[in-house]
């Protein structure tokens, strides 16, 4: 049984985010483990609140995380566990992948804002930190199935196996057709090379095809394809850029889940 970690703060995103994973985890037998950190926030440290009322705080917020993992359990017939702690949310994350021995950590997004293009969020923040897939999900999806994966990669960069067995192993599982998205800034013609015969073989088991377009905005491209292909979900690798680099490029696959209208796939090596 496959095992999803959803990161619950009882916002609006992160509810929204539960509910698709909750339904995508009925649909397919996944256990569902719902991860949430305690922080004391500043305002009650401001006003001195006692150690014995932060500590009545804190037993209610777990209590309210347990009966919300047993109402998931009831409605989507699945079975749930709990991970609540307080801490480094990603040490206490990586705790929590590693205890339920994950495959997939959902977390929900926020819809785009100048302060998160400038400053990013917890989860584009999560992408860049942590080498696991992250299933970011924005405010307004909603789960009726994955039908359609576009794989924007850069095949002229390389893709390892370890990604394309990934893909296959998610497209598998949900009997998904994959739609292998490169753009090219510059008109030429996709050549049959050892990438695409590596790609071949590794989703030959899966639907798959090839879509090629010439631009020089990656970004709206993919924006375009999305809208064109009627796509269910995005999958994208995420590429660690130097510091100095980091300054002048913005990663694709942050910007994508921070603005993005369908289910993001981020899958880092």
């Amino acid at each position: 049984m496959k095992t999803i970690i959803v990161a619950t703060d009882f916002s609006a995103e992160a509810d929204n985010a539960m509910t698709y994973a909750a339904a995508a985890a009925a649909e397919k037998g996944y256990k569902l483990v719902l991860y949430n950190l305690y922080k004391t926030s500043i305002h009650a440290m401001n006003a001195r609140i006692s150690g014995s009322e932060i500590d009545q705080i804190f037993e209610w917020r777990r209590n309210k995380h347990k009966e919300i993992a047993k109402m998931i359990s009831e409605i989507y017939h699945i079975q749930t566990d709990v991970y609540f702690a307080t801490g480094n949310f990603y040490e206490e994350l990586l705790n929590c992948i590693q205890l339920h021995q994950t495959d997939l950590v959902v977390m929900g997004m926020a819809e785009k804002s100048l302060e998160q293009d400038l400053l990013g969020n917890t989860t584009t923040q999560v992408i860049d930190r942590l080498k696991f897939p992250i299933l970011s999900i924005p405010l307004n999806a909603k789960y009726n199935g994955i039908k359609h994966i576009l794989f924007a990669c850069d095949i002229s960069r390389g893709i390892h196996r370890v990604i394309l067995d990934r893909v296959h192993d998610f497209a598998a599982d949900f009997g998904a057709t994959v739609e292998v998205f490169y753009v090219r800034q510059k008109a030429e013609e996709l050549s049959r090379d050892q990438e695409l015969e590596l790609l071949d073989a590794s989703l030959n088991e899966v639907d798959h095809y090839y879509k090629q377009v010439h631009s020089s905005k990656i970004i709206k491209a993919i924006e375009k394809e999305i809208t064109t292909s009627k796509t269910d979900l995005l999958i994208m690798v995420p590429y660690r850029h130097g510091f100095w680099h980091s300054l002048l490029h913005k990663s694709k696959t942050r910007v994508m889940a921070s603005g993005n209208s369908v289910p993001l796939l981020s899958l880092p090596l």
